[in-house]
Parts: C-alpha cells; structure tokens; sequence
C-alpha cells in the first residue's frame, strides 16, 4: 500500500526521500510527492505516476532542506491526481498518510462549520486541516498533531511536518505499519525496514496506538495511554533488504528463479540433523489441538486451501478456511482447543490482522505464517512462523507462495507425528521428499522454454479457465489470479468436477483451458474432466508429468511436463508453471510484470 518516509538529516533531504521512495515502489503507488522545510519554510513538490514524474518535477522546481518527509500513494479517497496527491498541506502543516480516516466525513463536517474550506476529495486532507485549526486556536505543533489524532477513527500511519520547525517529525500509528530509523545525528520514519536500511540498521518499531515525537537527537514515544514507551531498537540485516533485479528483467523473474534456494533455506531451518520438525519459540504440540481455523487473503488464501487438503488428509485435523475480509463480520465460533493460523507476506495485512484479533482471547493458539518477522501479525502471535523467502518486490507473489507452503507442509508433518497419525519411517519419508524438494524445482524451472512457448498463446486470449482436481484445485485458483494480476486477461478456476455443473457453458474454441493433473489419484477423473472441454472445442493446455502426457495428451492444444514428485509435494511444485504462464504471457503482452495496474504489494487498508 502508500509508503512514507521522512528525514531529520545532515544532508539535503530531498534526494534521499526520493531514493527511499523508489524503495517502496513494490508496494504499489499511483502518485508521488515530498516536502521539505528550507530556513523555516515548508514547501512540497508531486507528481502523478512513476517517480521519475516526480524526480523530473524535482530538477526544475527543486526543493532545499535537510528535513522533510516523502509519500508514495496508493488510491484510496479521491482518484490519482496532483491535487490528490501527498503530501497534503493546510497552512504550516505537511501531512503523510497510510491507511484510511473513517471519520472524515463527520471531521469534515465540523470543520466546515468552522469555516474551513477544502480543496481534494482525501480523507488525508483533514487531518492536516484539523492539526492547522487547533494551531490556529493557540496550540503548539506537537500538541495540535496529538489533539488531532485523538479526534481520527479507523487504520492509519502518519507522519507530520511543520513549518519553522527544522528539527520535528511527530509520526503515529495505528493499524498500519510504521518504524523510526536511529542515525548519528540524524532520525528517519519508514513504512518498512526497506525504506530505511540505506540510511540505517538501526530499528525500532512503533506499536499499535504509539505516537513519536522525533528530533535529529531524540525520540519520544508514547503509548495508546499516553504513557511513555521504550521500543526496543533491533539491528536488521542490510543484505536482507537489499533489492535489484540482478540479471533478469523483471523483479517477477529473479523472485521465480530464487526459488529452489530460499525453499532450501526453509526447509533447513525447520528439519534438524535428526530429520525431525523444530518450530521456533516454544513451538506447539498438536496432541491437544481438536481442529484448526486459517485465515489470509489473496494468495495466501490459496495457500491456506492447499494446506486444508494435507490437515486433513495427512494429520486427520478437521480445518476451516476463510477469506479475512469476511471473516470477523460472519462472527464465527471459535470452540475450545482451536489452532487459529494466519498467513501474510507482509505480516501487516490489515483484514488478516483484524481477524487475528478477534482470535485472540477464543483461539487456544494463534499461530501465523509470515515473511517479515518483526510485523505486526508475527508479533501479536503465539508463535510467528518465518518463511525465509527474503524480500519479494514483484506484487504477485511467487517466491513466498511456495515458501508458504513448504512451511505449512512441514506444520502438517508435525502435527501428524504429535497425533500418532504418522510414524517415524512415513514422516522420514516425506522429510526425505522435501529435502529432495529444490532440486526438483529447478528441473520445473527448465521448462522455460515450454512455458514461454505456450504464454504466447495464451496472450491473445481475452477469457481463459483453470481446471484441477483435489490439492490441484487451490492451484488453479493460484493460477488464475497470477494470470489476472499481471496480464489483465479474465481468468476463471474450478474444481474440474464442478465444471458441468454450469461453467461448460463457458467453453468454446475460443477459451483456453489450462489443465493442472499430475499423475495422482484423481488423474483419471482430470481426465475426464478435460475430455468433456476438448469434445466443446475447448483448446486444452495439459500440464502433467511425463506418464500423465503419455497417457492423456493426445489432442491437447499444448502441454507442459513437469518433473514426477509426491503426490503431497505436487501443489507446491505446479506452482512454477502457473507462475511461469503468467509472467511470460503478461511480458508478451507489454503489461507492468511488477507493478500491475490498481495493485499493491501490502494491503494494509480494509
């Protein structure tokens, strides 16, 4: 979602929030802009579109000044323009804002009553207009920014700005990440480690309902209380947060290609020498849990849907899987020794972390499956569960999807030892498979040209659906949201058995089929399933291994081998060509492979 940075350095400011902005490019934006106070002078500069809009604006209306605060903006009230755009100025106040004011409206209101006009259709707008009111009624900076924020209902990070003050940044939190950046004589403001790391490795992350009161020498916090707050300040790994494309075009690309290494890297942290499964903390014994609730979004979704097929298949846990966004409004019961597990990249996802809450206090355990280890989802949690993918900057998540399952699987592992339901030859069996997993990977990852050759099919397509069957089904869901999020192509998916029961209608020699039936259990009824598209005019793209295409791919449109693996592992393995499908269709169609259209990499917004 937005991003914020802000600077109280020794240095010229406005380079460095730029640079810092391009930092946060991956989590998507439409619009652009930065402030700066210059001899006491507050001034701003934005830009719509890509920042080099901005960088372009910034080389003939420059903007001096060694403190000032940056904004990269995600839509949210009032569409992508200059006058929309952040920062937003009332008078002697510069406003950053991630997340949304739900209130504005009534704010609004009372302030219009007062006489204050408006000039954008933000809900940011008020909060700056609010602060210069009650600083128009005699207050100081810090007390008018503290007096407005206890007026603002709904999720937000904010930073502040002021006119005359060189050496003040106030930021506050509140549902949306945000983290203050230690230097030697310098202070910093982040939505993430990211943003930050060129500047600083030391970090300190602002809890729920904290407001900073930030100087070049000092910070300030306090808590939902008003209390004083110490925050721990963390040194994080500089390597950690470093982002190029190396040799590949597309961030999408390198984040596929890195698979097979960080999916070692997972497995290895979680799989001792003594092939057993170690969690993290003081882990959890799933002797005592009765049934298990997961909640995501988005892909992580899909995820949660591949993981229900193996809690039950496998640990014979019942398992209930739900949307986050709609999950707190249904008011679900939790019963008695519920493992509740929530699954994020970014840890900060704000319908996840709602639904997290409302676990909390009803679930025996909240346990969460995350990329970022000091978010707010890894930190409210019982037990926080890595997924070492690194970082991913590519908006349709590649790397992190199969990180999430391996580290789902491995869950899946222990819980069916901790039950008596898997003995110690059947999980060294699977232990074995896994470690084997990488390797088979990047043999998937060789199929390159196969995909490639397909996805130019594929683009030409305006409507295009997805077939699969079992653990294959929340596959073809993956793949359909890859196909969408990045090509713009209409993309449906069903369970391959469900498609006579309304979708055929659908299909015609104008709608390619992708198939997802690796040679398991249910390959035969796949199979079926197909023939009764191909006996429409359906044009099928087979993907299976070498006996599924010897056994079914006679008439298909195209086909797609992928190296034999377990049945357990094959979700985790067919999602490379639904990725590959998808980044190289997206590629041959021209699209943003990296930064899609009205996307953002971390939603954390309602």
């Amino acid at each position: 979602m937005c991003g914020i940075i802000g600077v109280l350095g020794n240095h010229e400011a406005a380079p460095i929030l730029v640079e810092a902005l391009k930092r946060l490019e991956y989590r998507g934006y439409d619009s652009a802009g930065i402030a700066t106070v210059n001899a006491g002078v507050l001034e701003r500069r934005r830009a719509v579109g890509k920042l080099v809009n901005l960088s372009d604006l910034l080389v003939h209306e420059p903007l001096a000044g060694k403190a000032g605060i940056g904004h990269t903006r995600w839509a949210t009230h009032g569409a992508p323009s200059v006058g929309n755009a952040h920062p937003h100025q009332a008078g002697g106040v510069a406003v950053v804002h991630n997340g949304i004011i739900e209130n504005f409206r009534e704010l609004r209101a009372e302030l219009a009553d007062h006489g204050v006009p408006f000039a954008t259709e933000t809900d940011t707008e008020t909060v700056a207009l609010l602060t210069q009111y009650y600083m128009d009624q005699g207050a100081a900076p810090i007390a008018a920014a503290k007096q407005a924020l206890a007026r603002l209902k709904g999720a937000f990070a904010l930073a502040f700005l002021f006119h005359g003050e060189e050496d003040l940044i106030i930021a506050a939190r509140k549902g949306s990440p945000l983290a203050i950046g230690y230097g030697q004589g310098e202070m910093f403001v982040g939505s993430d480690a990211i943003a930050l790391s060129p500047m600083t490795d030391q970090i300190s992350y602002l809890e729920e309902g904290d407001i900073a009161v930030v100087t070049r020498t000092s910070v300030e916090i306090t808590d939902a209380n008003g209390s004083l707050a110490n925050r721990a300040i963390k040194k994080i790994q500089i390597d950690a947060t470093r982002i190029d494309k190396g040799n590949h075009k597309h961030f999408m690309a390198k984040e596929i290609a890195e698979q097979p290494g960080v999916l070692a890297q997972a497995i290895a942290q979680y799989i001792d020498q003594n092939g057993k499964i170690t969690l993290p903390g003081k882990g959890l014994d799933f002797s005592k849990i009765e049934r298990i609730t997961m909640v995501a979004c988005g892909t992580a979704f899909y995820a949660c849907l591949t993981a229900k097929y193996w809690f039950e298949q496998i640990a014979r846990l019942p398992v209930e899987v739900d949307v986050a966004s709609e999950f707190r409004y249904r008011e679900p019961p939790i019963t008695p020794n519920t493992l509740a597990i929530f699954v994020s990249q970014s840890g900060e996802t704000a319908d996840t972390l709602a639904a997290l809450r409302y676990c909390q206090g009803k679930a025996s355990t909240i346990a969460s499956v995350i990329n970022v280890p000091e978010s707010s989802i890894a930190r409210e949690s019982d037990l926080a569960l890595p997924i070492f993918a690194g970082v991913e900057v590519g908006v349709a998540s590649t790397k992190a999807f199969t990180c999430q399952l391996t580290v789902l699987f491995m869950l899946v592992l222990k819980a069916a030892h901790d039950r008596g339901v898997l003995d110690d030859a059947a999980l060294a069996d699977h232990i074995s498979a896994l470690r084997n997993l990488p390797a088979v990977i990047n043999n998937a990852l060789a199929q390159n040209a196969a995909m490639v050759a397909t996805a130019g099919k594929l683009a030409s397509a305006r409507d295009v659906l997805f077939m699969g069957r079992g653990q294959m089904y929340p596959l073809a869901h993956e793949g359909a949201l890859k196909l969408k999020e990045i090509s713009y192509i209409h993309a449906e998916a069903y369970a391959s058995g469900e498609l006579k029961h309304g979708p055929i209608a659908l299909v015609d020699e104008n709608v390619p089929v992708v198939v997802m039936a690796p040679r398991d259990a249910l390959f035969d009824k796949s199979v079926s399933n197909m023939q009764e598209v191909m006996a429409r005019k359906g044009k099928v793209i087979l993907i299976s291994d070498a006996q599924g295409l010897a056994e079914a791919g006679e008439g298909v449109w195209g086909t797609i081998e992928m190296p034999p693996i377990t049945d357990a592992l094959a979700p985790i393995l067919y999602a490379i060509p639904a990725q590959l499908l998808a980044y190289h269709t997206a590629v041959a169609k021209g699209t943003d492979v990296d930064q899609p259209r009205n996307l953002a990499k971390s939603v954390t917004v309602e």
